[in-house]
């Protein structure tokens, strides 16, 4: 990859995406990557991940390790522990859906879908009619993983709602309730992967919604960069945000270091806890696993509603 010679003027434009996001096949192949090792070292796994990436892409990997070894080194270079907090992200994640949906939840809103699998994977999630899941995502990314779930599992399953969305031209308040989500209900809102790449408005707007559109004790759950990758100024962060604009999904939303907790409070929430990557370091990159490097620029966040 050739770096960019030029940072991004402003972090309110928009991009008008063509095709679907090239930023979920790469997420899915870090879920691909962690899958294929040893359970005893893996940190995440998803059967479903290798559906979502180009075919020439693995082919390529598996005749050319020495190959992929030294692009995955320079990678790593660029963005110094980047992949395994990703690969961390998808375990915490995991982790959190499968407590809540022992905990009485009873609607899963995931927005910004991608390629997540969750909802096909997580046997409380699975064929579970106590809980209904709602995948929401921008009408192109969604086609395609549709064609994709229909190839791996013969049909669309029965509780899942897709409900196609372009969030910086639509909000999630004008389609959701129209597709059967029921504001009565204690939900979790998912978003793995979306606020960095979407303006600060629909950021706050999606917040909103969660706070004033969804029962007590509905819960979110999201992951962000510090403000710092968004204003990519020098070293990784810089490199950071230069590879997302390349890639056609900029990055729009960061929350300043330190500040998600009154962040989120000031928009209504509450029981908020901020996880660093120290605490996702010390969960989960232990024994064989603990020299992997992670990024402190990512952490994740989940708050209450009250």
């Amino acid at each position: 990859m050739q770096k960019s010679d030029s940072i991004m003027g402003s972090n309110d434009m928009k991009v008008k995406r063509k095709g679907s996001s090239k930023m979920a096949e790469l997420i899915a192949l870090h879920r691909v990557a962690e899958s294929a090792l040893p359970e005893s070292q893996r940190i995440c796994y998803d059967p479903y991940a290798v559906h979502f990436v180009d075919p020439e892409v693995l082919e390529c990997a598996r005749k050319n390790p020495e190959k992929t070894k030294a692009m995955r080194e320079h990678y790593e270079r660029l963005f110094p522990g980047l992949g395994n907090s990703i690969r961390a992200r998808v375990r915490y994640f995991d982790d959190f859906v499968r407590a809540a949906a022992g905990e009485g939840m009873e609607q899963l809103v995931i927005l910004g879908a991608g390629y997540d699998t969750r909802p096909y994977r997580i046997e409380k999630l699975k064929g579970n009619a106590n809980v209904k899941v709602f995948e929401v995502d921008h009408p192109e990314t969604q086609s395609l993983k549709k064609e994709k779930i229909e190839m791996i599992f013969g049909g669309l399953p029965d509780h899942i709602v897709y409900v196609p969305v372009d969030f910086e031209m639509e909000g999630i308040d004008q389609k959701l309730p129209g597709n059967g989500y029921d504001r009565s209900k204690k939900t979790l809102f998912l978003m793995e992967g979306l606020v960095m790449y979407i303006p600060p408005k629909v950021v706050e707007e999606m917040l909103s919604f969660i706070v004033n559109d969804s029962a007590k004790g509905s819960e979110v759950l999201f992951d962000y960069f510090i403000q710092s990758v968004v204003d990519g100024t020098s070293g990784t962060e810089k490199n950071m945000r230069d590879f997302a604009a390349q890639q056609g999904e900029p990055f729009l939303f960061g929350i300043e270091d330190g500040a998600a907790e009154v962040f989120l409070k000031e928009r209504g929430f509450s029981r908020i806890q901020n996880v660093t990557s120290d605490d996702y370091k010390r969960a989960y990159f232990h024994g064989v696993n603990r020299d992997r490097s992670v990024c402190r620029l990512l952490s994740f966040v989940h708050a209450v509603v009250e």
